[in-house]
């Protein structure tokens, strides 16, 4: 899908759970010339998730969805997507996996950000996995959602290197730097020509 630049026709929904750090990104990055995205809506499943004050910070929409009944939830948030004519989606940290229907329902696209370089590592602890296993990188990965975890097809990745004094928490922050360069570098990478 090609779009001249500076149009900014790409209406997008972001999902988050928790700090809404990738969200504060792609929110910034929204607001350049060159981006292609507009941020229409936060929608989370969590309400004490610190990433909603990014709604209140730069006044979008927010939803919060209860995701204890899962499948009616899963409705709701269709229809509103429907309603708000929302074409992407971009989870960022939003920890509750989407069910098959649900992504096949969703007409637009779909696409997360994972902190390891995948195929390596999907699912959850992925830091720890990488320290264990002494691995020499990991980084980050941002690709397009399928109904199995973290399997779609993979759009860009960042590498970082593990030193042997690195901890979970180093590397954390390390690879989560480069999730919020990566994360707007591989939007532009799908909807440029």
């Amino acid at each position: 899908m090609a779009l001249s630049t500076g149009t900014k026709n790409i209406k997008t929904a972001v999902f988050i759970s928790g700090k809404g750090s990738n969200l504060k990104s792609l929110i910034k990055f929204s607001k350049l010339k060159k981006s292609p995205i507009s941020i229409e809506i936060i929608i989370s499943n969590n309400p004490k998730s610190k990433g909603l004050t990014f709604g209140k910070i730069y006044k979008i929409r927010k939803k919060i969805f209860n995701f204890d009944k899962h499948i009616k939830a899963e409705k709701e948030i269709l229809k509103l997507l429907k309603k708000r004519k929302i074409n992407l989606i971009c989870l960022a940290g939003f920890m509750k996996i989407l069910s098959k229907s649900f992504i096949q329902s969703f007409k637009g696209q779909i696409l997360n950000i994972h902190p390891s370089l995948l195929p390596k590592y999907k699912g959850l602890n992925t830091h720890e996995r990488a320290i264990d296993n002494k691995d020499s990188y990991s980084g980050c990965t941002v690709h397009f959602v399928s109904s199995k975890l973290d399997s779609g097809k993979i759009i860009d990745q960042k590498k970082v290197r593990i030193y042997k004094k690195d901890t979970l928490r180093t590397l954390a922050n390390k690879v989560l730097a480069e999730e919020h360069k990566l994360y707007p570098e591989a939007i532009l990478k799908i909807f440029s020509l």
